[in-house]
Parts: structure tokens; sequence; C-alpha cells
């Protein structure tokens, strides 16, 4: 679908008021594919492509789902602090605009930056790449562990609420009332967890795999909190990628061990183990939201998938397993 008149106009307007574009210059703007919660486009400008997004008050999603747009400040603050801690992992922030809710960061040409997304769907899963999301990941959390600093200037509680865990956790607990206490106190206790920056949408469809390493996109849900989210954010979808692709399940398992192994060997703010206990629960509860919550995984479409996600979670959600090995091991096992 084209940009209407009127978001051109503000996206054109926005890239003036951070003098990217002259004002006399109208660049050619193009809508990107793939986003529910921003609208994002490339900006042909005199001085080249760049990347413009902007967030969007209302989410492009079947369900009613609303989110506070003022997060964008919070996707380029956590960019700036990847940046610092691990150079290379996000694009470069080129501008800012408060007044339309945008910002304007570098482009990176897909030829030499694919999304992971692209390639586990086509079944090229590297271990490698798992890997080095593992260790920038875990290099962010410890970097910012016990920040006061980062934890005042992300205390986004609402926002996270608004954004995760409300459509993850409690839109799945109305739809599995057996589940339900279990799914609340999850919540709870993800709430209530406050030890390091997390990202909140560590997804293969956002981060792009470039030859000095995995660059990290939209960041829009970052949160001063546990760190644990993010790694089963991410652990949940290469589990889920196995039902999209069956006859790939052996490499993404792979993926799986070698992300869990260079997050784990990272951690030193607390007890490894207990943040994978976390991680464990926090999946069994991330496995079923993406079944019934507000954003379920639009690749698995037959009833008999969902089913066998479902009678795998439940279990895990009712009583946890506390090592993320346990959870691969039973999902192998047929």
């Amino acid at each position: 679908m084209p940009l209407s008149d009127p978001d051109r106009r503000r996206l054109i307007d926005a890239l003036r008021r951070m003098q990217l574009v002259g004002d006399g210059e109208t660049p050619a703007l193009t809508e990107l594919t793939g986003g529910v919660s921003s609208l994002i486009v490339r900006a042909d400008t005199a001085a080249g492509p760049l990347c413009v997004k902007q967030a969007l008050a209302v989410l492009k999603v079947a369900a009613h789902w609303e989110a506070p747009v003022g997060r964008n400040r919070a996707e380029v603050a956590w960019m700036r602090i990847a940046a610092r801690v691990a150079p290379g992992s996000v694009p470069a922030i080129l501008g800012e605009d408060a007044q339309d809710n945008a910002f304007a960061m570098e482009w990176l040409d897909p030829a030499g930056y694919p999304v992971w997304k692209a390639q586990l769907r086509d079944g090229v899963a590297e271990a490698s790449t798992a890997r080095a999301v593992g260790a920038n990941l875990v290099a962010i959390h410890a970097a910012t562990a016990g920040d006061a600093a980062v934890a005042q200037a992300f205390a986004h509680d609402a926002g996270f609420y608004a954004i995760r865990l409300e459509p993850y956790f409690v839109e799945t607990a109305r739809k599995h009332p057996q589940c339900a206490a279990a799914l609340h106190r999850l919540v709870e206790t993800t709430a209530s967890t406050k030890h390091a920056l997390v990202h909140g949408d560590i997804s293969p469809k956002n981060i792009l795999v470039g030859s000095a390493g995995p660059v990290f996109l939209d960041a829009e849900c970052a949160w001063y909190g546990d760190p644990a989210f993010d790694l089963a954010f991410c652990l949940n979808h290469l589990l889920l990628k196995s039902v999209w692709r069956p006859d790939t399940t052996a490499a993404f398992m792979l993926c799986f061990d070698a992300l869990c192994a260079s997050y784990l060997a990272g951690v030193h703010w607390e007890p490894a183990a207990q943040l994978e206990a976390r991680a464990a629960w926090l999946l069994a509860g991330m496995l079923l939201a993406r079944i019934d919550g507000k954003s379920p995984a639009e690749y698995i479409t037959s009833d008999a998938d969902r089913d066998r996600v479902r009678r795998f979670a439940i279990p895990l959600l009712l009583q946890p397993a506390r090592r993320l090995s346990e959870i691969r091991q039973r999902w192998s096992t047929p």
C-alpha cells in the first residue's frame, strides 16, 4: 500500500526538522513492510538513502492494541547505549524528531544485511549467528546491570506492560483459565525484576546478519527490568521456527544451544542459574502467547500445529522447568 499524502507530508516535515533534507528537497519515500507497531520508510535524499521510523498509536494487528507513541525515544536511547557497548550492533542514529515521534537511522543495504528471519525461513540456520546474538545481547545486559542512571532513564513499566506483558500474557490468560494464575504470577515476577536494560523484541525479524556480526533493530519496547525476557524471547522464536520449517529442526536446535551457551557465559550480575530459571518460565509463557495472545505467530497456520504448541507449553507453565536445556530436549523429543 502506498504512503498516504498526510503521512508523506509528516515524514518529510520531520526530515526537515532533523535537517536531513533541505527546504526545497522532496525525497522519494518508500514504505517498508514487516512492521506492525511503526511506520517505517526508506527516504532517498540528495545525500543518499536513509531509514525513517515513526511510532503508531494503534498497532497493525487483528486485536485492538494501543501503545504509547513516545516509545521511539526509548528506542533511540537503547540504540545509543548498544552502540557504545557493542559497536556495530545497531544502525547509526542520524536524527530525532520529538514533535512527530520519529527518528532517522542509516540505511543498511539488504544485500549485505539479510534479515535473520528470512534466512531461517529459507533453512539457513547458522549457529555462529545465534552465538553472536547471545554474546552481544549479554554484553548490553552486563554493561547496564545495576546502573541506577540507566534504570531511571528506562523506567518504562507502564509502556512495557502495554506493549509486552498485557498483550502476551494477560491476553493469553483470558483464553486459558487453567493457566491464568500462573500467567499472572509470571507477569508479576517479570514486572518486579529489575536487573538490566532490556530490548524487549529480540526476534529474528529484528536482527540483520552483517559480515561483522548481528545488527539489532526495533528497540521500542526498551525497559529496565528482567534480562531473562530478552533471552527467552529469542529462544522462543527458534523453537517456533521448527514448526514452520520442520526439516531444519536440528539446525534450529543447534542455534538454540549456541545462543544459550554464549549468553549464559556472560551473566555476572546474578547467578546464571537463577536467570535461566526465569527464562525457562518465560519461554513457556511466550510459546503459548504466540498462539493465543494478541500477536500470534503468522507462520503457524494449522490447528494441529497450534495444538501441539499448546500441549507443550501449558504443562511447563504450570510446572516450570529450571533449565533451558530441559525445554530444548523435550521439544526435540517426538
